[in-house]
């Protein structure tokens, strides 16, 4: 059993199967996470086949890992099945809004969140793809997607064929306010990320990219304003299309 300290983003996998019967336990025991009402506003679309791992990998910038894993696993943010259900019941449901793709949304992380702790236990080897967000609709298309149903997390999964360093991690005092917001000041930020700043491969990074200060290398070349901009529309086009907004 790995600790949480051990965790690692795996991209790397070797050729031994994920059997369907430990798959399915662990998302079976994944279902125990807490859920908002219980009604557990989530569905899994688990990707096996080398076409539908094709069909993915365009949506995830071809990130090599969605083909070289076993498994590729999306976890949806669901309120269709709930309102089929009410339909189904004589009842009549109101989720085709903003915050019901919230409340699925926060469900569906809860439950991937709680299947990667069980994934660790395991000691299967896996890595949380934040591009699913970027490129909803493309997602929405090869997976066939109904109404008020929408993708908010991707995990590559098997067994971990290398070992990667651990990522740094900012200091708790970073991270954890007492009773109220604390304003951070010059100091703070210079305190907290100092040892970040200083890791010998983000000092290359500057050095290759030309670049004064590691922030410059997040808002110019990995997360930029443009793009997140034009990602912020397709996201919110895409909550249009599924019934959402």
């Amino acid at each position: 059993m790995k600790s949480i300290n051990e965790r690692r983003s795996i991209r790397k996998y070797s050729n031994k199967e994920v059997s369907e019967d430990l798959l399915n336990r662990l998302l079976t025991e994944a279902e125990r996470t807490q859920s908002m009402g219980n009604l557990q506003l989530y569905s899994v679309v688990v990707t096996r086949s080398e076409e539908g791992k094709s069909a993915l990998a365009p949506a995830h910038f071809n990130q090599p890992m969605v083909k070289g894993a076993p498994v590729v696993i999306t976890i949806c943010a669901d309120f269709h099945r709930t309102s089929v259900w009410c339909e189904s019941r004589k009842a009549v449901p109101g989720y085709n809004n903003f915050l019901s793709f919230m409340n699925a949304a926060t469900d569906a992380l809860l439950y991937t969140q709680t299947f990667c702790n069980l994934a660790d236990e395991e000691g299967l080897g896996y890595c949380f793809l934040g591009t699913t967000i970027y490129c909803p609709q493309m997602i929405i298309d090869a997976l066939h997607l109904p109404k008020l149903v929408m993708p908010v997390a991707t995990i590559t999964l098997g067994w971990p064929d290398e070992n990667p360093p651990l990522s740094d991690k900012l200091p708790l005092a970073s991270v954890i306010h007492h009773e109220t917001y604390k304003e951070y000041t010059g100091d703070d930020i210079d305190r907290y990320y100092y040892e970040k700043e200083n890791m010998k491969e983000n000092l290359e990074f500057l050095k290759i990219n030309n670049k004064e200060t590691l922030a410059q290398i997040f808002t110019d070349i990995r997360y930029t304003k443009k793009d997140n901009e034009t990602m912020s529309a397709g996201f919110m086009e895409a909550l249009k299309n599924q019934g959402f907004i």
